[in-house]
């Protein structure tokens, strides 16, 4: 093979390179998306059939039909990941990037099935994947609304811990005492039970297996679930003041107003102006 043809073949191999690259990474454009719908409509249907292999009857019935479909599945997501590698700049990068050992780790599963029993439900695994979705609906545009939740969850994480042990006294303290009023006749055998009991009424789940039967048990219980409403706004108030301070904050950064020009709404991150290029100060 002359230098002319070796040049032609490693030009069209590139212009394949390229081609799939745009189709596998390029959520922007027309092909990539269709491919990314197309990858998770699949991840879905290969997830559905992991869970119904778990039901015994469906099981039964279909065994072989459920497994020609998982090794289906998996030849597709392998075909994939190696295309991922081909077409990718930095084929390391992807390999070790967390996107990238997830989509390794779904391929795993049905390999080792080979080998070890059982490993084949691990392939739920494949649901992290589903994280895609960000990339083809742009939800990225809501990270600036997710970082407000986080930080107001940070700011209130004090008062939340302060409230979280009050509400532990509380159970230990009237399941104890529910312990002492009703006894073990009345399915109160132990304080640990005794305050699985208060915790399951303070939240206002009520399952039912256990409930206490004396005058005075009624009345302990009947307080501790009115308590329980009023306790669940609690923490939820927390939450939305810190929510309002974060959110008032941000405003803040995000009205930086031009000294040079008077243009204002410039982002949270940014240090120099949209409009003339000045430093914002």
């Amino acid at each position: 093979m002359n230098s002319l043809e070796h040049h032609g073949e490693y030009k069209y191999f590139g212009n394949i390179r390229r081609r799939l690259f745009v189709i596998i990474f390029g959520t922007d454009t027309r092909s990539g998306r269709i491919f990314d719908i197309v990858l998770l409509t699949i991840i879905i249907l290969s997830i559905i059939a992991v869970m119904l292999e778990s039901v015994k009857d469906f099981d039964e019935m279909f065994e072989k039909e459920l497994e020609v479909l998982e090794w289906f599945f998996t030849i597709l997501f392998t075909f994939e990941y190696i295309a991922r590698l081909f077409t990718s700049h930095q084929p390391r990068r992807y390999a070790f990037s967390f996107l990238g050992i997830i989509d390794f780790l779904a391929l795993l599963p049905t390999y080792l099935s080979l080998f070890v029993t059982g490993t084949q439900f691990l392939i739920v695994i494949r649901a992290i994947r589903l994280l895609r979705v960000f990339r083809i609906l742009k939800l990225s545009r809501y990270l600036g609304e997710a970082q407000i939740l986080a930080s107001a969850l940070k700011s209130s994480r004090n008062k939340i811990s302060v409230f979280l042990v009050a509400v532990i006294s509380l159970v230990i303290i009237l399941g104890t005492v529910m312990y002492m009023v009703e006894g073990g006749e009345n399915g109160f055998t132990s304080i640990p039970r005794s305050i699985y009991w208060a915790i399951v009424t303070i939240t206002t789940v009520g399952y039912g297996d256990i409930a206490p039967q004396t005058i005075l048990g009624q009345s302990i219980a009947s307080v501790l679930m009115l308590t329980g409403y009023a306790i669940i706004a609690v923490p939820t108030g927390i939450v939305t003041s810190e929510i309002t301070a974060a959110n008032s904050r941000r405003k803040e950064k995000v009205e930086k107003i031009c000294h040079s020009c008077g243009i204002g709404n410039h982002d949270e991150d940014a240090h120099y102006c949209k409009n003339c290029g000045e430093e914002l100060l």
